[in-house]
């Protein structure tokens, strides 16, 4: 725990200097610790230092951390790709999927959350970088794909979310992250629920914030160290 506190304190006074540095508020931003490589005995740890939002990867590890951890109210996002297939396990696990990449995702999601009786929290996975090897919807698609995503009777559209090209220099993602909030803003009177955005990883979540990022998926520099 003594590792994870060092770290949470950092990656806290990180969040809080950028935010003086773009006048924002430290509290318009919330930390999602990333869990995937994670023990639930780590993710307890976490929590004992104030963290509430977790991200997950994949349906079989959230399903098993989940059940280990019914007893803690953690806040569970679904950071990874949603094959169809696996919708309705997903709109039972998280709370909010960032990763909804194309319209036919989303249609399964929006079926598996009526089935359930729920609507689905989703943000609009964008290929800022544009890199082929990448899901996301392309930046000139993305006011379309998002309206048609936001008309879908069992989801709720909040935002978009994107992951920047990796790089040595966290500067590098500056103009995804940067796209990423104008194409949010140009939204915003079509689609006024749609103001989060899911940027910034532990290289680059500096930037994110600086940037206007509300989300955070940060993992290996929460818990790096940790168990040592």
């Amino acid at each position: 725990m003594e590792w994870i506190a060092r770290n949470l304190l950092r990656i806290r006074d990180d969040i809080e200097a950028a935010c003086r540095r773009s006048g924002r508020d430290p509290l318009s931003v919330r930390l999602v610790c990333v869990t995937k490589s994670v023990d639930a005995a780590m993710i307890r740890a976490a929590f004992a230092l104030g963290c509430r939002d977790v991200g997950e990867n994949r349906i079989v590890d959230a399903e098993k951390k989940i059940a280990q951890l019914a007893d803690l109210p953690l806040v569970w996002h679904g950071i990874g790709t949603i094959q169809t297939n696996k919708a309705g396990r997903a709109v039972h696990l998280f709370q909010l999927i960032h990763s909804v990449h194309a319209v036919h995702t989303a249609e399964a999601l929006s079926r598996a959350a009526e089935r359930a009786g729920k609507r689905q929290e989703v943000l609009l996975q964008v290929n800022a970088s544009r890199e082929p090897q990448k899901h996301g919807v392309m930046p000139e698609e993305v006011e379309a794909v998002a309206r048609a995503v936001a008309a879908l009777p069992g989801l709720h559209l909040t935002g978009l979310m994107t992951m920047a090209a990796l790089a040595d220099d966290p500067e590098e993602a500056r103009p995804s992250f940067r796209l990423l909030r104008r194409l949010r803003d140009r939204m915003a009177a079509q689609l006024p629920d749609v103001v989060e955005l899911s940027m910034g990883m532990s290289q680059d979540y500096v930037v994110a914030v600086e940037e206007g990022a509300t989300l955070l998926r940060i993992g290996s520099a929460v818990f790096a160290g940790a168990g040592r």
